[in-house]
């Protein structure tokens, strides 16, 4: 068994297109557990999450959630990934009907790519495009595409303690309201009970106002 397996160590997939510098600032701000990043090629996301590659995977729809917790987070606008030659590069943004004619796919690989130089078109997310950085390349967007749905995916069965700490980080809790398990399950029992007094003795005027309102309301 490797170190990726041990309960110290979160590992999170993601498909191509997903920038996880944010999170994993957040996440090594805020805990000492290690973050492993995986990369999940687009339609691999549940196959890396039943076989154990990865705790959490950012993927897009379709996506079989059959046994899995997914939690929607944003959508991508769709883009044309033309050459620089191809008529669409002439536009700064296009609609379906404009892809009517055209050699049109969605699955990005080497393969396609070349087909791409050779006058197709690739319609994938913004974000895809954007990363592969392809300055032979060009992107124009598909106004009226259906954007494409970003998901943070996990299996029902998988209790790992550290998932709810990265879901946190994610939907953007701050440090005080994330703080790891581990460090809330430290208090003592001794803490916690005058954590709760505290809170108790806070709530409602002191017992003297109470007294002085009484003492009005019987003159």
């Amino acid at each position: 068994m490797n170190d990726s397996s041990a309960p110290d160590v979160l590992r999170v997939g993601h498909v191509p297109g997903v920038t996880l510098t944010k999170w994993r600032t957040r996440w090594a701000e805020r805990l000492t557990a290690g973050l492993e990043v995986v990369d999940v090629a687009e339609g691999d996301a549940r196959r890396v999450l039943d076989e154990g590659e990865a705790d959490l995977c950012f993927a897009r729809l379709p996506l079989d959630r059959d046994g899995l917790h997914a939690i929607p987070l944003y959508e991508e606008v769709m883009v044309a990934w033309v050459s620089k030659e191809h008529p669409i590069a002439a536009f700064d943004q296009i609609t379906t009907a404009d892809l009517a004619d055209e050699t049109v796919l969605t699955d990005v690989d080497q393969v396609a790519i070349d087909r791409v130089n050779a006058g197709a078109v690739l319609l994938v997310p913004m974000s895809v495009a954007r990363g592969a950085s392809r300055r032979d390349l060009v992107h124009r967007p598909v106004t009226d595409a259906r954007p494409a749905q970003m998901m943070l995916a996990w299996r029902q069965d998988n209790d790992h303690p550290l998932i709810e700490e990265f879901i946190g980080i994610v939907r953007g809790r701050t440090a005080n309201s994330s703080r790891t398990r581990r460090e809330r399950d430290a208090r003592s029992p001794k803490q916690r009970d005058n954590t709760q007094s505290k809170g108790k003795q806070k709530s409602g005027p002191p017992p003297g106002r109470r007294a002085r309102s009484r003492s009005r309301r019987t003159r």
